[in-house]
């Protein structure tokens, strides 16, 4: 059996229950980064071997793992936040479900629920893209997507990257409402909100740091 185990974004307080549960009596523990889930298991208290399976193994981790997974539980976790939402773990719960393995959810934190949650935008209908496309074109062709069908737009961002993607939106989309999450649960949370316009200022090289979450809405 594969647990699918959603842990922290920052707080540590945010672990469930049953997260704890499930990570405590799994045979072993799947992870993209181990040496940084590695802490995370030392804060709780928890010994568990580690499996690493991420982009630049998957292909040759995949095959002994799901013949693992057929006798014994494991807990696949990611650095942060929900496995399998943009990180390489949802082709390991693809080669389980195709192999008949029962794949069980561990709801918990989400960086991008979360900052939706907050936002002020409308939350009936949204579109969540992963991390930000690299080009301005496949950008706006993919925030135009969510124009079109009345969706709030919702990112994942570098620091590296933060100040060209809203230059980008501000360009073509000045009137647009944003809202930019950085830190969400973490000491220096912070959740600026307004036209690009009005939060590109704002982003100094002092709180360009952290990991962004970007939502974009056209309509309040």
């Amino acid at each position: 059996m594969l647990y699918v185990v959603a842990t922290p974004i920052g707080n540590l307080q945010d672990i469930t229950f049953r997260a704890l549960e499930v990570l405590k009596t799994s045979d072993f523990v799947i992870a993209e980064n181990p040496k940084n889930s590695g802490l995370l298991l030392k804060h709780f208290q928890i010994d568990k071997p580690f499996k690493q399976f991420a982009e630049h193994n998957e292909q040759k981790a995949l095959p002994p793992l799901i013949l693992q997974l057929k006798s014994q539980n494991g807990a696949l976790i990611t650095d942060a936040g929900t496995p399998g939402i943009s990180d390489p773990g949802f082709r390991l719960v693809r080669a389980c479900v195709e192999a008949g393995i029962k794949v069980v959810p561990i709801p918990g934190a989400n960086a991008a629920i979360s900052a939706l949650s907050v936002s002020g935008l409308p939350t009936d209908r949204f579109l969540f893209i992963g991390f930000a496309p690299r080009t301005e074109n496949k950008l706006i062709k993919t925030v135009l997507l969510g124009k079109d069908t009345e969706s709030t737009v919702i990112f994942y961002e570098s620091p590296f990257r933060i100040v060209k993607s809203l230059e980008f939106i501000q360009k073509h989309f000045p009137d647009c409402h944003v809202v930019v999450a950085r830190e969400i649960t973490k000491v220096y949370e912070e959740f600026l909100r307004g036209a690009p316009s009005e939060i590109l200022p704002k982003l100094t090289k002092e709180n360009t740091k952290g990991e962004f979450t970007v939502l974009i809405s056209f309509k309040k």
